[in-house]
């Protein structure tokens, strides 16, 4: 049975690159223009499973997917990729490097990039973009001159290169979340991570310490801490974590309990297989 799959779109990102790396002959790629539309097309049905960036490396996380999956209506995470991410430098077959005045690209892949375009291009205006996919598309359009992108991304618009492997740290690394309606958990495997969006209920002096606390006491450790705002009034927080096992363990079920005795909320974002690295 195929299955329709939402991404960050448009065709070139490196979200398409991850989820080609899962998906089946038969199956249906659906691009939409920004994290939140691309998981609103879970909620309202239109796709059976969406792949969204949540981790950098090199630039830590994408708020937005954190507050897609901590706020916005339930959803839950399955599974997992990671993908190296190398940037090139792109240009209409008809542009000269020296006529480079503007640059285009997404913000994360643009501080990636920073010491190749001060020490080459410093005085070119950066434009932010969706995605490093949309600025390549948008080249066609000649508002600007360059674009930042995947070289994928410059094949599909039959853009030319002009410097490949840009990116100031060769070893960057994204990783992306498959996600869901809430439903079956996928069984463990013995390498999992099992996600919670933690909510306190009066900010508190200690109140991290309490939490970190319900962990170490069942030895469940720690991959991944984010704080994030509600939204709700400022200075109100709310904890996105990942920790190693799976909901069906006794030590992580014992620290879920642990943790509803202490906190006003807490969200399950799901226990699936943890990407190979």
């Amino acid at each position: 049975m195929s299955i329709k799959y939402a991404y960050l779109g448009p065709t070139g990102t490196f979200t398409e690159a991850a989820l080609q790396k899962v998906v089946r002959s038969g199956d249906e790629l659906i691009a939409y223009a920004n994290v939140t539309a691309t998981l609103d097309a879970i909620r309202t049905g239109a796709c059976q499973k969406a792949l969204v960036p949540i981790e950098n490396s090199v630039e830590g996380v994408v708020a937005r997917t954190l507050d897609e999956l901590a706020i916005g209506e339930p959803l839950v995470i399955t599974g997992e990729i990671t993908l190296p991410v190398s940037f090139a430098l792109m240009v209409l077959p008809a542009t000269e490097s020296k006529n480079i005045k503007s640059i285009a690209t997404h913000p994360h892949a643009e501080s990636q990039c920073r010491s190749f375009i001060a020490k080459n291009y410093p005085t070119a205006q950066i434009i932010e973009s969706s995605s490093t996919a949309a600025a390549a598309k948008g080249l066609i359009k000649g508002d600007y001159d360059a674009a930042i992108a995947s070289e994928i991304a410059a094949k599909n618009y039959q853009l030319k290169v002009i410097a490949s492997n840009i990116s100031d740290n060769k070893s960057a690394i994204t990783r992306f979340v498959m996600v869901e309606k809430p439903g079956k958990i996928p069984a463990a495997t013995g390498k999992d991570r099992t996600s919670l969006a933690v909510f306190i209920a009066i900010d508190h002096a200690g109140a991290l310490l309490e939490i970190l606390n319900v962990f170490a006491k069942n030895q469940v450790n720690l991959t991944f801490i984010q704080s994030r705002p509600t939204g709700m009034e400022l200075g109100h927080y709310h904890f996105i974590i990942d920790a190693e096992g799976h909901i069906s363990d006794k030590q992580v079920a014992y620290t879920i309990e642990g943790l509803k005795l202490i906190c006003e909320d807490i969200r399950f974002l799901g226990s699936y297989p943890r990407a190979s690295r």
